[in-house]
């Protein structure tokens, strides 16, 4: 028999790929980080001997839920100014907060207080997109959390950097001291057409290509978006990244609510990944993403929450249920974006577009161990006929028991693992009252 670390022993495992797979009584042997095999319990009893064992007859197995869109820090700010379209919340709220309160101490909190919501929901990675990433770097390292941290560049300065130059450089620095970590990468992560230039969109693609990076990118989040590029360029936003040679597979394109037929088509034809947030748009209404019809196009689909000032949590198993009952409303279909599909979107569609589709987003042999276990002995999942759909429309972050990340325990029963939790809610209360000191307007 073969010595491994860990036998993780579920009433049903759901590996996402293939698609729509739900294995019954099924186990998954981790070592040294990594999935070694799926197969069914008995065979997994007779081929492997495990340091340790779990065994959950009454709860499905997921790969580690993948968040493709996040501002961490914000999570200080949830509820701050609630109830506002978006340029208003923008301008009069949030970038004022901001320029009040931001830093590396702020950024880290935010980051900690964040990971633990996410790791009691069940997610194991995000993609951040903040500024001071190299704070938010070493909170998620700390906390053994997976995360792409974003190398922010935006027209004005901030709290980061006061030049398009130094952006880049502290950019560039970071990406090189991140280089081959076990948890932490970078992207890009220009705030959107309206804020960045034309020169700093060129340097972005030539550096993307050196570096292999992905663009993380708001894009076409509101009509108002739209129209203000028409009349400053001449041109729709994604055209005018098309102009600049950003329109490619390395695209992750946030919110896009705001799409032609032809764009659709010009997003799947160019490999560009659409990062859907569909409780943000609802709360800011700021349009509804045509997801069916990106999905029948052959668009790659990811999911995410957006930060917690805007939607006001991070939870993807809600973010899921929302996006497959907002898709079957806008394409006036029930059968738009099956259970499957939804959560191939919070999992290997969120992987792909953060170029990890080899990593994480599915349980296969190889990969990395981020797993999470979902309890489904309880009245709320009784009974059920599919497990898919279980999870996705009645499937809820509080039945989340268990998480690995790596292969390492972070959640245990729904306790967490190595986090004093009095000490960062104690710490998030000394930011609250120091947000609301600044006196700005709720």
């Amino acid at each position: 028999m073969r010595e491994v670390d860990l036998l993780i022993e579920a009433g049903w495992v759901v590996p996402v790929e293939p698609h729509g797979a739900a294995l019954e009584n099924h186990a998954v042997a981790v070592d040294d980080g990594r999935i070694v095999a799926l197969l069914p319990i008995s065979e997994a009893r007779s081929r492997y001997a495990a340091r340790e064992t779990v065994s959950r007859p009454q709860a499905a197995l997921l790969p580690g839920l993948v968040n493709v869109h996040t501002h961490n820090p914000m999570t200080l700010m949830r509820g701050l100014a609630d109830d506002l379209p978006l340029m208003a919340w923008l301008k009069e709220h949030i970038w004022p907060a901001e320029a009040a309160v931001m830093g590396r101490e702020f950024v880290s909190c935010g980051v900690e207080l964040a990971v633990v919501e996410m790791l009691r929901g069940g997610t194991t990675t995000c993609n951040e997109n903040y500024f001071f990433p190299d704070a938010a770097a070493a909170t998620y390292r700390r906390m053994g959390f997976r995360a792409c941290v974003g190398l922010p560049v935006i027209d004005f300065p901030t709290a980061w950097a006061r030049s398009d130059d130094e952006y880049f450089d502290k950019a560039l620095e970071l990406h090189d001291a991140l280089r081959g970590d076990a948890l932490i990468g970078t992207a890009f992560v220009p705030h959107a057409p309206y804020t960045v230039k034309d020169a700093s969109f060129e340097r972005i693609r030539l550096l993307a290509d050196q570096l292999g990076l992905i663009v993380h990118c708001h894009v076409h989040e509101t009509a108002q978006e739209v129209e203000d590029s028409i009349k400053q360029y001449g041109q729709r936003p994604l055209a005018r990244l098309q102009r600049l040679g950003l329109v490619n597979a390395q695209l992750l394109a946030i919110h896009m609510t705001q799409l032609t037929p032809a764009e659709i088509e010009l997003c799947a034809a160019q490999g560009v990944s659409i990062g859907h947030c569909p409780e943000s748009n609802l709360k800011l209404a700021s349009g509804f993403c045509q997801v069916e019809a990106l999905r029948k196009a052959g668009a790659n689909l990811a999911l995410g929450t957006d930060g917690c000032a805007s939607n006001n949590d991070l939870d993807m198993f809600g973010e899921m249920r929302t996006a497959a009952l907002l898709a079957k409303g806008v394409a006036m279909d029930a059968a738009a974006l099956d259970a499957p599909s939804a959560l191939r979107m919070a999992t290997l569609g969120s992987a792909r577009a953060m170029g990890l589709e080899d990593q994480i987003g599915s349980i296969e042999p190889g990969k990395a161990a981020d797993l999470i276990l979902i309890d489904l002995s309880q009245p709320e999942s009784q009974p059920f006929y599919g497990v898919i759909s279980q999870l996705v429309y009645a499937g809820a972050r509080q039945q989340v028991s268990d998480v690995w990340v790596n292969g390492t325990r972070r959640l245990k029963d729904r306790e967490l693992v190595d986090v004093d939790l009095p000490a960062l809610l104690a710490h998030v209360g000394e930011w609250r009252a120091r947000i609301a000191a600044s006196s700005l307007p709720n």
